[in-house]
């Protein structure tokens, strides 16, 4: 058993509360940025340094974006509709996995559209650090106390504060699934493939992954399924379509 009782400010400026939520949140776009650069120099990426910025600002409004509409509009509408002040404190958690996945895709499209490159090759690459941002945005919800997971007896569950009963960690599960995955894009990305593999396969992950783990979180079921595994359903068969597709 774990007593969780971490204060989820790293530190405050002048009454500017910076939150380690927000900080992982912020390295996952800056891991983004070096993994681009990097292959910019390497594989001689059709990106100039300018390009990536570019690319980088259209990423950060679209997940940011996507998952907070998300977040609002389907996961806790009667909060936010009271306390309309709230919608925009990001700071405070709440970012939707699926509406930021979804806003990432649509700022990938509009970006490759506007320099006339491919999408999926473009996708191809962004799948990969966007996987680690996720390792990094599950270890964020959990120094935010939040995203709890199913009460449990096992050794290694957590004792959060004002939450009745120990809970399994479903914030490192999903981190460390996450990381998982992200060993095995990173290995298969030095191997070609045809445009759109890593992709799809990175979206499988996804879906499985929280598909499978959802069964440990708290949350509210609808006809035995929480509104997650319901939203990575179509997720989990898009990838297979495209995976199989010849």
């Amino acid at each position: 058993m774990i007593n969780w009782n971490v204060n989820p400010e790293l530190f405050n400026i002048f009454g500017l509360s910076v939150r380690y939520y927000g900080l992982f949140y912020a390295l996952g776009f800056v891991i983004t940025f070096f993994y681009l650069d990097y292959l910019r120099k390497k594989i001689k990426l059709e990106l100039s340094k300018d390009d990536i910025y570019d690319l980088i600002f259209y990423l950060v409004i679209g997940v940011v974006l996507g998952a907070r509409i998300f977040e609002v509009l389907f996961w806790n509408p009667s909060y936010y509709f009271k306390n309309l002040g709230q919608i925009l404190a990001i700071w405070n958690g709440g970012m939707s996995f699926h509406g930021g996945l979804i806003g990432a895709v649509i700022a990938a499209l509009l970006y490759s559209k506007k320099h006339k490159i491919s999408f999926l090759k473009l996708a191809d690459i962004l799948i990969i650090p966007a996987t680690l941002a996720l390792f990094l945005g599950r270890l964020g919800n959990l120094f935010n106390s939040e995203i709890y997971g199913t009460i449990t007896n096992v050794s290694w569950c957590f004792n959060f504060d004002n939450v009745i009963g120990c809970r399994h960690p479903y914030q490192i599960y999903s981190s460390l699934a996450h990381l998982f995955s992200f060993f095995i894009l990173l290995k298969l990305s030095k191997k070609q493939h045809k445009e759109g593999y890593l992709f799809s396969l990175g979206l499988l992950l996804f879906g499985l992954v929280r598909f499978v783990l959802d069964f440990y979180r708290e949350d509210l079921l609808y006809y035995g399924l929480t509104l997650g595994q319901y939203f990575s359903i179509p997720l989990i068969l898009i990838s297979l379509y495209i995976l199989t597709k010849k």
